[in-house]
């Protein structure tokens, strides 16, 4: 197994390799093309290439030679250059690999082999902080660096200041390749834990998606009573804005394990979670969602904890997860949140 004194010098150069050519993976490779890289593109299924090679990418067969030739052009710039920076530029082009889920990733890195030894691999593929880790240890077995990527915006941000991804793991590859990342937007180091970036995409698909469908449910529920979308959507459009200041108010109350009830108590939100519930059941409506959150709400008020705010429930559900690592999960009060604050690090 290689250690880390066994990798070639980190170098950031003008040549790129991406692997997966979905929207993302276009939109990725167009990016580093508009920033006048040198562009290398493979994809499993043939013919999305198209417009990038009108761009004046490279077409590769398959993932060793997209590899291989990014190295190849890495090292005929460097050499034209100077011939220290042909040894470093040979070391470690950057491949960048973005495909649908962590089973095609380690499908296409097992089939660029070889070829990967002493690179640098951004995998731009959603994925768990598990796998994360795990890809991080296969690749110091076979030798090449690896930074695990999370994109958290659409295509249309990629190669803008809006566009931003966050990257973790090794943290000398991230400082050699920086430049040649900026050219995809904003892009951050979030920690050298290979899962990090993944647990930061996670999190905030978490918000996400449970956002979309409390929209597309009370949308739902507001057409069952007679309101249409149009009517519903000037009132919906405020509810955002009180987001900003809820988040950042709930983040410090989670941060410092202190959840006054001052503003919104558990109990009132129970209330609230068992009116709407009633009324889109009363339609016919699915409350699985609604049910499930009434539930851990209603567990917590019946554990003595009506009176903390709502932000106590990262307590209960953090409880839980502990739980559930170390043996049957807790449900009964010893789950439930606490108003009392906690040293930060103790464990929970």
């Amino acid at each position: 197994m290689p250690n880390q004194s066994s990798f070639p010098t980190p170098f950031s150069d003008n040549a790129v390799a991406v692997l997966g050519l979905g929207p993302m993976g276009r939109a990725l490779a167009g990016a580093l093309l508009a920033a006048g890289h040198d562009v290398t593109v493979w994809n499993r299924t043939p013919g999305r290439d198209g417009a990038l090679l009108a761009q004046g990418a490279r077409p590769a067969e398959s993932a060793a030679e997209a590899v291989a030739t990014a190295t190849t052009t890495a090292t005929a710039t460097a050499t034209a250059a100077s011939a220290a920076s042909s040894a470093a530029a040979a070391g470690s082009p950057l491949v960048l690999l973005c495909v649908r889920d962590q089973s095609a990733a380690r499908a296409v890195l097992d089939a660029a082999g070889a070829a990967l030894r002493g690179r640098t691999v951004v995998n731009a593929t959603s994925i768990t902080p598990e796998d994360a880790r795990a890809n991080a240890a296969d690749a110091r077995a076979r030798g090449f660096r690896l930074l695990e990527a999370a994109i958290l915006t659409p295509t249309p941000t990629i190669g803008r200041p809006q566009g931003t991804v966050l990257l973790s793991g090794d943290p000398e590859a991230f400082t050699a390749h920086e430049p040649t990342l900026r050219a995809l937007g904003t892009v951050r180091h979030v920690g050298t834990d290979p899962g990090r970036a993944a647990a930061f995409d996670a999190a905030l698909l978490d918000l996400f998606w449970t956002t979309v469908h409390g929209l597309v449910h009370a949308l739902a529920l507001a057409r069952a009573e007679g309101i249409s979308g149009t009517e519903l959507t000037p009132y919906a459009q405020g509810l955002p804005q009180l987001l900003p200041p809820l988040i950042e108010d709930f983040a410090r109350r989670a941060d410092e394990r202190r959840h006054p009830g001052d503003h919104s108590s558990l109990a009132s939100a129970e209330a609230g979670l068992s009116h709407v519930a009633h009324t889109a059941r009363a339609r016919g409506l699915d409350t699985t969602v609604l049910d499930a959150a009434l539930a851990v709400t209603r567990r917590a008020v019946e554990a003595g904890h009506g009176s903390d705010g709502v932000s106590g429930l990262v307590e209960l559900f953090a409880r839980q997860a502990t739980a559930s690592s170390t043996g049957p999960a807790t449900t009964g009060p010893a789950a439930a949140p606490s108003n009392r604050r906690r040293p930060a690090g103790r464990p929970r």
